[in-house]
């Protein structure tokens, strides 16, 4: 029950955490920043908007952002917070990880070419290099990870039971 509660929580909670970044650059600036519920409104907003899709597109473009969408949530399935255990988790999962981060991505750049834009290419190109970078720097980190607690799983790297437990150690992971 805490993991569910813990998974809707982080939903809920997303839009949130780049308003408290705003509003600090902002108090730093000598600004007020954005209203702290700018992104809900946001949110909100785009879901009650319609769709405009090109004659050119396949159903591939409309299939890129619900499985980009859907392997993000997949994700959030995996990952224990603050000490709760996660909702699914395996031997293994941090693998399913990369895969899923992979599914996500490939679909973003696959919507993107099949615009048939002009700059259809450069867009897909600087995705595909944007994601090449982070995803290698997670994949040192995840390394790092397994080394230091002998698992493949996510969940263990946290919440383990290992010498080393990182969520100990390390604080919570939020």
């Amino acid at each position: 029950m805490e993991s569910i509660l813990s998974f809707c929580l982080a939903v809920l909670l997303a839009p949130f955490f780049p308003v408290v970044i705003q509003k600090v650059k902002a108090g730093i600036a000598g600004k007020s920043g954005p209203p702290w519920l700018i992104n809900y409104y946001t949110v909100i907003k785009l879901l009650r908007k319609g769709s405009v899709y090109s004659t050119s597109t396949s159903f591939v473009f409309k299939l890129g952002p619900v499985v980009s969408l859907a392997t993000g949530f997949m994700l959030l399935l995996f990952f224990p917070w603050a000490g709760v255990a996660p909702i699914c988790s395996f031997h293994g999962d941090v693998i399913m990880l990369f895969y899923l981060m992979g599914l996500g991505r490939f679909f973003t750049i696959l919507a993107a070419l099949d615009t048939a834009s002009p700059f259809e290419g450069m867009g897909a190109a600087r995705e595909a290099f944007f994601s090449i970078l982070a995803e290698v720097t997670i994949f040192c980190i995840l390394i790092l990870f397994f080394r230091l607690t002998g698992s493949l799983s996510f969940a263990e790297f946290f919440v383990g039971t290992h010498l080393l437990n990182l969520m100990d150690t390390h604080g919570a992971l939020l």
